[in-house]
């Protein structure tokens, strides 16, 4: 059995106990398909949380810490530079693990059939694929042909089960459950720290045999708001979207 995390974005609460539920269902590897930072209050706690984890792949939001935050919207990026600022407070190794940790992470897991990236098979880092996206079967097509059977993904923080034949299956549709075939598919595992499907629910998978199990986890996201509302560089709105899902 294996867990997929993914899009933490420094949410500490939401994390916690994502870890919880997993632990209580005797997982024995957890891969986080990055963005462990950016948006949220506790970069710091989040990343050395994730450093014990099986894997890790490199999002589009950690990038942006170790870099430049290129193409993000004016609240995405004052996050990125407030994260930044935490990560470089203080002195010793801790920081330079943190550091260390992020600068080596990959952009793509491959192990057997399985392929793990951020975004898509196609751009691992920061090409979003959307339900809708079902519609562009160009778009469609050329990713599918990058990949040997199973892709597992996040980025979108929306969950669900992309089939090659163009359909889309959201977890309520399936109750929660995917049995995996001899068909591609790209698998979307949800957002730990800031889902958008309208559920505020954590979201992330579990991998057990041939089946895929879609969990959905209750944590303190007033708690978390309250921290982001405390801190000015962090927009409101990204605490009021923890609340609604969206």
């Amino acid at each position: 059995m294996r867990a997929l995390i993914s899009d933490i974005h420094g949410n500490l609460e939401a994390l916690t106990a994502v870890l919880a539920d997993i632990k209580s269902h005797g997982v024995d590897e957890v891969y986080c398909l990055g963005d462990i930072i950016g948006y949220g209050p506790n970069p710091c706690e989040c990343i050395d949380k994730i450093m014990g984890l099986t894997g890790c792949i490199l999002g589009n939001h950690d990038q942006a810490a170790l870099f430049d935050p290129e193409g993000f919207n004016p609240g995405a990026e004052r996050a990125i530079f407030w994260t930044r600022k935490m990560l470089e407070q203080g002195s010793g190794r801790d920081n330079e693990k943190r550091w260390e940790f992020l600068g080596e992470l990959t952009r793509v897991i491959r192990e057997g059939e399985f392929m793990f990236v951020h975004g898509s098979a196609r751009n691992p880092l920061n090409e979003y694929v959307f339900p809708e996206d079902i519609y562009n079967s160009r778009k469609m097509e050329k990713i599918f042909s990058l990949i040997e059977k199973y892709c597992f993904q996040g980025h979108t923080h929306i969950p669900g089960v992309f089939r090659e034949d163009m359909t889309f299956l959201a977890p309520e549709d399936i109750d929660f459950k995917y049995t995996l075939t001899d068909q591609k598919v790209m698998i979307n595992v949800g957002s730990v720290g800031q889902p958008r499907n309208g559920d505020c629910r954590s979201s992330y998978v579990i991998i057990d045999g041939d089946e895929v199990q879609f969990r959905r986890v209750e944590y303190d996201n007033e708690k978390t708001a309250t921290k982001i509302y405390d801190i000015p560089d962090l927009d409101n709105f990204l605490g009021n979207r923890l609340r609604e899902g969206r």
